[in-house]
């Protein structure tokens, strides 16, 4: 399964300069996110999401890691140049996605009404 979500890794954009630091990465995001699947689910049960979720949430950590977020600006006078690599919230918005698409599997995420006498 590794392999795969690898594979996707690559698809959406990871270049072969990150393999090193993406293996373990993809590997350390599976296990927690198999983790977090109720009892008696196994990622193989989610079908093609779990690899989705799991190569989504890995690039968004990946993105955090490699400072792909960073701002560079430059001024001069009246004249700014400003260059961004990338969107600040990118890396924690593909997880937050990531969470979504295997939703329907996932525990509970902890949050609960409960009834108040009154």
């Amino acid at each position: 399964m590794t392999e795969g979500i690898m594979a996707l890794c690559r698809a959406m954009g990871a270049g072969p300069d990150q393999e090193e630091l993406l293996l373990p990465l993809v590997q350390a995001v599976s296990e927690q996110l198999a983790r977090r699947l109720r009892p008696g689910i196994a990622p193989e049960d989610c079908g093609p999401a779990f690899s989705l979720a799991a190569a989504m949430a890995a690039m968004g950590q990946l993105a955090g890691i490699t400072g792909e977020n960073e701002l560079s600006s430059f001024t001069a006078g009246e004249l700014t140049i400003r260059r961004e690599t990338g969107n600040r919230d990118a890396g924690d918005s593909l997880v937050r996605q990531a969470e979504r698409l295997l939703s329907p599997w996932l525990e509970d995420g902890g949050f609960a009404f409960q009834e108040v006498q009154g």
